[in-house]
């Protein structure tokens, strides 16, 4: 694989890209194939299941309610994205879907509410710029995810993200990730810190032992992971696997699910529930069986193909300050909550605070610019918590890169804060959404960031994750303060509730959050603050919200508020509901004008 760099004239500002794609994704002969097979769908040639499976396959997604319209999701191997994909997914966007996409928590990108018809067009558009959405849903390897700040983290041990990318390569489009019994999830990343590598199927964190005197590279591997309707934490294979090893054990343990993984019962047929059912170590026995039979079977042509040669870093032209070297109003706030010091001496990461993931199609168009302008590596990466990082910023250039960010829109503070929740799409597309998740985030991120909440140290590491329902689409489980969708009666009459949970996490101590109390949508701010405000008047001097809440949840608190009974104790009066006379807006869900209800229909989440 060549790396293409272009060099920018000294003399002008050019728009010309300084660095193209490694990778083509795309294959455009699947436009013309599923044209052609919604045609055949339309007549009534193919039968809705045969047609469910193989849009699903392709990467469209069905849209709540009706069968005319799809979610396309594009993926994002290791989130990586330039800035002529995001000038063409702009124009898509615009063409084709609502004048908006939304970036998802598995660095995906997602165009809403297009016709059927069109799918097609905009699978033809993508292979243009080396895009493609195959095997983003359906029983696959899904989209191979890398944390953004792998290659940048001092506290990395190597750079993952080639590794990730060759993974993404070698599975896609490969017969033995067709048709598994559910999706298949790789999540690599850079440290304990930044990647939920506990919470998939396959998690990978880099590692480097000595051998002989010698550096040898390989991975701390975590299996059997994953967030649902009931989530397990994943369990580390070996002390370190080499990385010789790692397509070896990918596939060994790709066949074990594919061999043994529950095909019938839907709801079991994640290969978490394969792993809970069996017992880990007799998992691990399998697994490591499974691999010396590949290792020796396997032909030498099957290798993972790491392209490690390294990104050329260059700064690109000093873009003149238009603010004549004054920092704007917001932008010491924006960097304490939105950048990251990287390893790499004066640059930084700038993580572009969006909410609940959606972001329009100008400022697609603004992002592209964006990083052309101010991105040493020239292009984005997404992340495991709806955003965009602009990474190799150097430190000179932050000024005037807020300056630009608040031209478009793009210039929010508290994106590495509690104050930006992850929220799921919810009812706004879903066909099994209970809630409308997706506005509650954003009604959280607003209020907030009105209260300044993101300037508070105290909530910096703590998390706000929301789902529209049990599946934990928005990782409501690992979440510092998690709730997940579902309904409420008053007497006759309906509302949006949702079900909180309190202490997950993570990171290195990675743990799935403790129920605490239902909360109806319209008193989740409220209890959010209550909490807060509990918080501040227990902790002790050097403590966190996150770290004060996980005291609590694991019994370890000698304050006043000692155990997640006493919140409920203290939360109940805030959720008691009114009449329908006293508050008819309780019984509305957010962005939403009319009764609440709890109809869904068919899930799309596996073919």
């Amino acid at each position: 694989m060549n790396f293409i760099v272009l060099t920018i004239s000294d003399l002008t500002h050019s728009k010309v890209d300084s660095v193209s794609p490694k990778i083509n994704w795309a294959r455009v002969d699947e436009a013309d194939n599923f044209a052609e097979t919604v045609k055949l769908y339309r007549q009534g040639k193919y039968d809705e299941a045969s047609f469910r499976r193989f849009r699903l396959q392709h990467g469209a997604y069905g849209t709540r309610m009706t069968s005319d319209y799809a979610m396309v999701r594009v993926k994002l191997p290791a989130g990586e994205i330039y800035p002529k994909q995001f000038e063409k997914l702009s124009k898509l966007s615009e063409q084709y879907s609502i004048g908006s996409a939304h970036f998802s928590t598995r660095e995906n990108i997602q165009l809403h509410w297009v016709i059927l018809e069109d799918v097609s067009e905009i699978f033809r558009s993508l292979a243009e710029v080396g895009l493609t959405s195959r095997e983003a849903c359906g029983n696959s390897v899904r989209n191979v995810m890398c944390s953004p700040l792998s290659g940048v983290c001092s506290d990395e041990k190597f750079d993952s993200t080639p590794y990730a990318l060759a993974t993404a390569k070698f599975f896609l489009r490969n017969p033995m990730a067709q048709s598994l019994p559910r999706k298949f999830k790789f999540n690599f990343t850079c440290c304990e810190k930044h990647g939920m590598v506990r919470m998939v199927d396959v998690g990978l964190i880099p590692e480097i032992r000595q051998v002989d005197g010698s550096d040898q590279k390989g991975f701390k591997i975590f299996l059997g992971g994953g967030l649902g309707n009931k989530s397990f934490v994943g369990h580390q294979l070996e002390d370190f696997t080499p990385e010789e090893d790692l397509l070896y054990t990918s596939i060994a343990v790709m066949r074990i699910f594919d061999r043994l993984g529950d095909r019938k019962n839907l709801a079991r047929n994640r290969m978490r529930y394969l792993v809970n059912d069996m017992g880990w170590e007799k998992f691990q026995n399998l697994v490591l069986k499974e691999r010396a039979i590949v290792r020796a079977t396997q032909s030498v042509v099957t290798r993972l193909k790491v392209d490690t040669t390294p990104d050329k870093i260059t700064r690109p032209l000093k873009i003149s300050d238009e603010t004549g070297g004054s920092a704007p109003d917001g932008y010491a706030r924006w960097l304490k909550t939105n950048t990251v010091k990287q390893k790499q001496s004066d640059y930084r990461s700038v993580f572009i605070t969006l909410e609940a993931g959606d972001i329009t199609s100008n400022q697609l168009s603004a992002l592209a610019d964006v990083i052309r302008d101010f991105s040493s590596e020239g292009k984005a990466r997404t992340g495991f918590v709806q955003n965009v990082a602009l990474r190799y910023v150097h430190e000179d250039d932050l000024i005037p890169l807020y300056s630009k960010l608040l031209q478009s829109g793009l210039a929010k503070s508290g994106a590495l804060t509690m104050t930006t929740p992850v929220g799921c799409s919810g009812t706004t597309s879903c066909n099994l959404a209970l809630t409308n998740s997706h506005r509650l985030a954003k009604e959280i991120q607003r209020k907030f960031l009105e209260l300044k909440l993101d300037e508070d140290d105290d909530l910096t590491d703590s998390s706000i994750k929301i789902s529209g329902c049990p599946n934990s689409c928005g990782q409501h489980g690992i979440a510092t303060i998690g709730f997940f969708g579902g309904g409420g009666r008053n007497g006759k009459d309906m509302y949006a509730n949702y079900q909180m949970s309190l202490g997950g996490r993570f990171d290195g101590e990675t743990m799935l959050g403790q129920t605490c109390l239902r909360v109806p949508a319209k008193r989740v701010i409220p209890v959010i603050l209550k909490i807060i405000e509990l918080f501040k008047e227990n902790k002790k001097s050097d403590d966190t919200l996150k770290s004060w809440i996980h005291r609590i949840v694991n019994d370890s608190e000698d304050s006043a508020v000692k155990s997640i009974n006493d919140i409920k104790k203290i939360l109940e009066p805030l959720i008691v509901p009114p009449s329908i006379d006293d508050d008819p807006d309780f019984y509305l869900d957010y962005g939403s004008d009319t009764s609440y209800h709890t109809k869904t229909g068919k899930g799309e989440c596996a073919a």
